[in-house]
């Protein structure tokens, strides 16, 4: 197997096409989403939070506005160098490979927008679950919210084509072997380009065998950003709640 294949992520969360294809992402819902959470996971006033995965930073930053003190850590340099103009005493950033432990225990560790099931390795998203448990305080809470992907793959849109800063990204998405895949390919001054984003099929079932591997007990499972109840077949969502 290609090193291209298992290191994917590697490579396109650190172009700058990554960061132009998905630009449009609402930040409103995703702002509610952590209103919501933090709410209802009553972190303390000024608690500590790990943004798992955090990319450029924009969860963690709007996370630090509202009163928490946050780490952001993500396995992309570019995206890390990006997010460490906005540091401030209580928010700051660092390149860490979430399989492995953090050096510090939080309130909570957030793993947000799917940001799971990248590792070909099943050892390594395991790990990260273990990695997360230790990085828990004795009150903490865990969340991985993941998509639906009994949902998404009922509603896979096999192909579709987005025009964005003059760019045509040309989409296509299929299963394959339990990942979910979309190919990406595009032109820009003349060069080709082809990414893949491969993300595993994870069910609520596999998530629960790989919380009794690690130890963690599930609390609580949502299907959106409302954290409405989890529906299999309708939930566009899974957000699960763990400590």
């Amino acid at each position: 197997m290609s090193n291209k294949t298992t290191k994917w992520f590697t490579s396109w969360f650190n172009t700058p096409f990554y960061h132009i294809l998905y630009k449009d992402r609402d930040d409103t819902e995703a702002h509610a989403f952590m209103d919501t959470l933090t709410n209802y996971l009553n972190i303390p006033e000024r608690g500590t939070i790990l943004d798992l995965a955090c990319g450029k930073g924009r969860h963690a930053r709007y996370l630090n506005k509202i009163g928490y003190n946050v780490t952001g850590v993500d396995l992309s340099e570019n995206s890390i160098n990006f997010a460490k103009q906005f540091e401030n005493n209580s928010l700051r950033f660092e390149v860490h490979n979430m399989c492995k432990p953090y050096h510090k225990q939080f309130d909570a560790v957030f793993n947000l927008f799917t940001s799971f099931g990248y590792f070909e390795n099943d050892e390594d998203n395991l790990n990260t679950i273990k990695a997360i448990k230790s990085n828990l305080n004795e009150f903490g809470f865990g969340v991985i919210d993941f998509m639906n992907s009994e949902f998404v793959i009922d509603n896979l849109a096999p192909e579709d084509v987005k025009i964005i800063d003059d760019i045509t990204f040309n989409l296509k998405r299929y299963l394959e072997n339990d990942y979910i895949i979309k190919d990406i390919s595009f032109t820009e001054n003349g060069n080709d380009y082809n990414f893949q984003e491969r993300v595993k099929a994870f069910t609520l079932n596999d998530f629960e065998t790989m919380f009794e591997a690690a130890d963690v007990h599930l609390l609580d499972v949502f299907g959106d950003y409302k954290l409405h109840k989890f529906n299999a077949k309708t939930s566009e969502r899974l957000i699960m709640i763990f400590k």
